[in-house]
């Protein structure tokens, strides 16, 4: 008999089913062999697929929604899934089918059933029910997004211990003449030793 568990969200519902892996003495409530899953988003077609188009979409709307929160170009393409940013508040998501001749099914959600749908998504990793088995699948980012980032992580970490190194030296220096001062000094030299 196979297992299953919901993660659910507002408006967004998550289901996984499938069965535990007993030749890792796994409990019977497990799930590590996924048959199937459906994800449920209210007023929009059900989503269903194998355990390979799991990982690949759950992909997706992690870096779609990284690339949103670094304000960078939200676009994601690969062979099973596209999202991009209508505007600020809907994205559009094609979801490609495996199968020939089926036409892509095309989504615009919100922001808030973006959230609910990445929410769920968390929930199932960490739920200690369920595990899954990540496979690698290319993806299309743009080349500019994709090593952009990178370009100016380095770029700061080059620059960012010199410039502190600098900063500390004027602050100490700055210090010391304040409290130093060979005016004074002289001053005091001339009072104490008259001629």
């Amino acid at each position: 008999m196979q297992n299953k568990l919901s993660f659910h969200q507002s408006s967004v519902n998550l289901e996984i089913i499938g069965l535990p892996d007993y030749s890792n003495n796994e409990n019977k409530d497990q799930i590590s062999i996924i048959s199937q899953w459906k994800l449920t988003i209210v007023d929009k077609p059900l989503i269903e697929g194998k355990i390979e188009h799991l990982g690949p979409i759950m992909d997706a709307f992690y870096i779609y929604s990284n690339l949103l929160i670094k304000n960078e170009i939200p676009i994601y393409e690969s062979k099973l899934i596209d999202i991009k940013a209508d505007n600020l508040h809907i994205h559009n998501i094609v979801l490609k089918s495996s199968k020939a001749n089926v036409k892509p099914l095309v989504l615009k959600i919100g922001n808030s059933l973006l959230s609910d749908t990445i929410n769920c998504f968390d929930q199932l990793n960490e739920s200690p029910k369920v595990r899954i088995k990540k496979i690698d699948t290319p993806t299309k980012i743009p080349k500019k997004l994709n090593f952009g980032l990178n370009k100016k992580v380095k770029f700061v970490n080059l620059f960012i211990p010199p410039f502190f190194a600098i900063c500390s030296l004027i602050l100490f220096s700055s210090a010391f003449i304040y409290f130093y001062s060979p005016f004074e000094n002289i001053e005091k030299k001339e009072l104490t030793n008259p001629e």
